[in-house]
């Protein structure tokens, strides 16, 4: 495995993340395929044998079960220390003016109840998960920044949404002096490119790390395009992402399968070696629920492509809207 600094920050993060959105109580929140305790465990074990030090999840996922999870986890296998946990707020965790969102009340109480969960003092990356239109900007930078002077959260990061909002946020940071985002965790991968025409140029300009989520396109690019699985079939917001270029994302596909047959690898490998190789991404977070989701992550750090072989991945790609905010 190898290692990078996120950004220009001083924090130091595996090459593959581990996101935890597919560990928590099936019959909470809205993830029924998500792996129970004892079904997860071997996947937390396995991250950290293969060298994976970092590992994220939500609040939300799996109505804090994700963060339970991790919390029981993790000491079972590493030193707290060792591992760079990163979770997110701003999704609805109960009934109340402080049950979401991006409001100082909303963020104090729900960094609290995830360090809880997580059975921590502290996170190592706090992200906003999504852009919150109905609170002030400087509000919510403040209250950010008022948690990482407290302890309870070492760096700040944030998750989709425009780059004009991302920006806007950056700028008031530093009109302030307050604490400035490390990473931008947003949708990236063959069939959703549209990070590249802002989001991706800014974060590279800005000293900003890149951590995608949805590199393999929820599981679109290793396998054909009309098959499926237990998981795309009540995965309600996968079915709303995905949907825009469909014959010119079939070929991508196609190619994918190609480029892993020539190579003798599965495609997944194929998929997070192109994302892998774009000079803005520090490291794709990919989920898994068998063994080989995981050896294919790691094994794809290592693969490396022809210029002809990138070439070929991107030549049938068609621009679209912007989907994931």
């Amino acid at each position: 495995m190898d290692y990078r600094n996120l950004g220009t920050s001083g924090l130091e993060v595996s090459r593959v993340i581990l996101g935890c959105m597919s560990f928590g109580e099936p019959d909470r929140g809205n993830h029924e395929w998500s792996l129970p305790l004892d079904e997860s465990r071997p996947f937390i074990r396995q991250a950290i044998e293969a060298g994976i030090t970092t590992f994220d999840t939500a609040n939300v996922y799996s109505d804090g079960t994700s963060e339970e999870f991790l919390g029981t986890l993790l000491p079972e296998f590493a030193k707290r220390d060792e591992i760079v946990l990163a979770t997110k707020v701003h999704g609805r965790m109960h009934p109340g003016p402080k049950g979401s969102g991006l409001s100082r009340g909303a963020i104090f109480a729900q960094v609290d109840a995830s360090l809880r969960r997580l059975q921590t003092d502290y996170i190592d990356l706090y992200q906003i998960h999504r852009h919150d239109p109905k609170v002030p900007v400087e509000e919510t930078m403040e209250a950010l920044h008022d948690l990482v002077k407290s302890g309870k959260a070492r760096y700040i990061g944030a998750s989709s949404m425009w780059a004009w909002q991302f920006a806007q946020m950056q700028y008031v940071a530093d009109l302030n002096g307050w604490t400035r985002f490390i990473s931008m965790q947003d949708q990236y991968n063959l069939i959703m490119r549209e990070e590249e025409r802002e989001m991706l140029p800014f974060c590279a300009d800005q000293g900003i790390g890149v951590i995608p989520w949805s590199p393999l396109a929820r599981g679109k690019l290793t396998r054909d395009w009309d098959a499926e699985t237990s998981r795309s079939q009540t995965d309600e917001f996968g079915k709303t992402i995905y949907t825009q270029a469909v014959e010119a994302d079939r070929k991508v596909v196609a190619t994918v399968a190609e480029i892993a047959d020539e190579r003798g690898v599965p495609r997944a490998q194929i998929a997070l070696a192109w994302l892998l190789a774009q000079p803005a991404v520090t490291a794709p977070i990919v989920g898994a629920t068998k063994p080989h989701h995981l050896a294919d992550a790691v094994a794809a750090v290592d693969l490396v492509l022809t210029d002809d072989e990138l070439a070929r991945l991107t030549e049938h790609y068609v621009p679209r809207l912007a989907t994931g905010f």
